[in-house]
C-alpha cells in the first residue's frame, strides 16, 4: 500500500521539480501534495513528521535564499541598496514578462535578465554609478538569480527524493 503512496509522491516530486525550474512554487506543491497523501492515506502513516518538518524548513530557507541571491550577487559586484532592490524587482518583473513571451523558458531567462537590468537601472539612476559599474553590478545580480534557480531546483529535488523514500520505506 505504501508502494502506491511512494509512486504518487514520485510523480508529484517530478512535477514539483519542473514547476520549480519554471520559477513556480514547486517545493510548496510537493509539500502540499505530500501532506494531502499522508492525510488521505490514514493508517499506517505514510510519512515521518520529522522528515516532513525538515522538508518544510528546507523549502522555507530556499525561498529566502532565492529572494536574497540576486541582491547578494549585486552586492558582491559592488552594488548598494538600490542595486539589490532593483535586482529583486527586476527579477520578478522579468520572470512575469518572460512567462508571457515563452512560458517556462521565458520565465527563467526573463528572471535572470530582469534581475540584471533592474540592478543596472537603479544603480545608474539612483546611485549615479557609471555605465561600466552599473553593468558589472547587473551582471552580479543576473548571476545571483541564475544560481538561485539552480539552488531552488536542487532543494525541490532533495525534498521530492526525501519524501518519496520516506513513503517507500514505511
Amino acid at each position: 500500500m505504501t508502494l502506491l503512496a511512494g509512486l504518487i509522491l514520485l510523480i508529484v516530486a517530478v512535477i514539483g521539480f519542473v514547476l520549480t525550474i519554471a520559477t513556480l512554487p514547486g517545493t510548496w506543491f510537493i509539500l502540499g501534495m505530500a501532506v494531502l497523501v499522508h492525510w488521505l492515506w490514514g493508517e499506517p502513516p505514510v510519512l515521518n513528521m520529522w522528515n516532513l518538518g525538515a522538508c518544510f524548513a528546507a523549502a522555507l530557507l530556499a525561498e529566502v535564499a532565492e529572494l536574497a541571491l540576486s541582491a547578494v550577487g549585486a552586492a558582491k559586484y559592488g552594488g548598494g541598496k538600490s542595486g539589490a532592490i532593483g535586482s529583486i524587482i527586476g527579477g520578478v518583473v522579468g520572470a512575469i514578462a518572460g512567462t508571457l513571451v515563452v512560458p517556462i523558458l521565458g520565465t527563467i531567462v526573463g528572471g535572470v535578465i530582469g534581475a540584471g537590468v533592474g540592478a543596472v537601472v537603479l544603480e545608474k539612476g539612483v546611485a549615479q554609478r557609471s555605465w561600466g559599474q552599473a553593468a558589472r553590478i547587473g551582471q552580479g545580480a543576473a548571476v545571483g538569480r541564475a544560481v538561485s534557480v539552480v539552488m531552488k531546483a536542487a532543494v525541490a529535488a532533495a525534498i521530492g527524493v526525501s519524501l518519496t523514500i520516506d513513503a517507500l520505506i514505511r
